[in-house]
Order: structure tokens, then C-alpha cells, then sequence
């Protein structure tokens, strides 16, 4: 199996936007912020194609937006 650099790249760029979810869901005591960061460092790992990739990170990233707990 070869990975993409545009793979590569978006699992990066999907992650740090993870890790900055997860910081500020955790210091403001926002759940949904919390674990949609904890998902976004994760799913790289899981989705294989570059679509899915920005489809699934552009969708987790919205989560926060419209869920309220």
C-alpha cells in the first residue's frame, strides 16, 4: 500500500486542526469540540482517498457548529 503526499498532507493538516479542537474543548469544557478534535487526529488513519479525506474533515469540523449539548 503507497500513500499519497496529498494524503499525507491532509491527514496533517486535519490533525493539527484536531489537536486544536480537542485543546479548546478541553480547557472550555465543550464536549462536542472535544471529541470531534479527538476524531479528527484518528480518521486519517481510517479513510484511504483524498476526497473522503476533505469530505469526512470538512464534516467533523462543522459538528461543533451545529451541535449543542
Amino acid at each position: 500500500m503507497t500513500i499519497d503526499m496529498t494524503q499525507l498532507l491532509l491527514g496533517v493538516l486535519f490533525s493539527s486542526i484536531g489537536i486544536g479542537y480537542s485543546i479548546y474543548g478541553k480547557r472550555q469544557h465543550h464536549k462536542v469540540a472535544f471529541w470531534s478534535g479527538l476524531a479528527l487526529m484518528f480518521y486519517p488513519y481510517l479513510v484511504h482517498t483524498s476526497l473522503m479525506l476533505v469530505v469526512v474533515g470538512i464534516a467533523l469540523m462543522l459538528v461543533p457548529r451545529f451541535v449543542v449539548l
